[in-house]
């Protein structure tokens, strides 16, 4: 059983992600080589930046899927969507219509960096009650998370599930984010790491976190982290 990638950017001409179906082809291919065995493509969902339509996606994602079967690749490519916590997932979460992972029980999103959300741990709460797992992607990155002493983390960590990006871990993203990833995986608070990869650079600074872990953890919190939690978030359990 392999690694399971909740957080990626492998589908082409859709946000920031890669351009055209050649990128898409060398990524997924990396991922191959790294350990993955499924990937989840998560295209942004942000007002103002990219919102990809339902049409545009499955038509990326279609291509991409098709791409995968004439190389014979044992890659399952699944579905979601990284959603910005602004006035559209607000609108959507009200009647559960954000997009979610492949299977509707879990979705993926984010926040400002620079400022949460007013009443986040309540909504996340609310949401979880409705039947779904909020699942934040790079908590790593907020900075209002950073000098608390971790409640912050403790508090969303009983709802959310909490991704860290493993880029961060190998201080791709800057010093304190890396502190905060280290901290969160060191400290048992990430329920699981991902590579939100938007390009074959990515995936070698998201290589490099799968290291860290293997030698500061040891092979067991790699197995747990990249495998066994990801499965259960996928199934819509929030791992201990």
């Amino acid at each position: 059983m392999g690694f399971v990638d909740l957080h990626s950017h492998v589908l082409p001409a859709l946000d920031d992600g890669v351009r055209a179906m050649d990128d898409s082809m060398a990524l997924t291919h990396v991922l191959e080589q790294m350990g993955f065995d499924v990937v989840c493509a998560t295209p942004h969902q942000r007002v103002g930046m990219f919102v990809p339509t339902r049409d545009a996606i499955d038509g990326a994602y279609a291509r991409v899927c098709e791409g995968l079967r004439g190389r014979s690749s044992p890659l399952e490519l699944r579905l979601g969507a990284e959603n910005f916590w602004d006035e559209l997932f607000l609108e959507r979460a009200q009647t559960g219509a954000q997009p979610t992972y492949t299977g509707g029980k879990a979705f993926l999103f984010e926040i400002n960096t620079r400022h949460a959300p007013p009443r986040l741990e309540d909504t996340l709460f609310q949401i979880r009650l409705s039947g779904l797992l909020p699942v934040m992607a790079h908590p790593e990155r907020y900075a209002p998370f950073w000098d608390d002493d971790d409640a912050r983390y403790q508090a969303l960590a009983r709802t959310a599930a909490l991704v860290v990006d493993l880029g961060a871990l190998d201080g791709a993203h800057g010093k304190r984010e890396c502190t905060a990833a280290r901290r969160l995986v060191e400290k048992g608070l990430a329920h699981g790491v991902a590579t939100d990869v938007h390009s074959v650079d990515d995936a070698r600074s998201a290589g490099a976190g799968i290291a860290w872990i293997k030698k500061r953890l040891g092979a067991p919190a790699v197995t747990r982290l990249l495998a066994d939690n990801p499965r259960r978030i996928l199934q819509g359990e929030l791992p201990d």
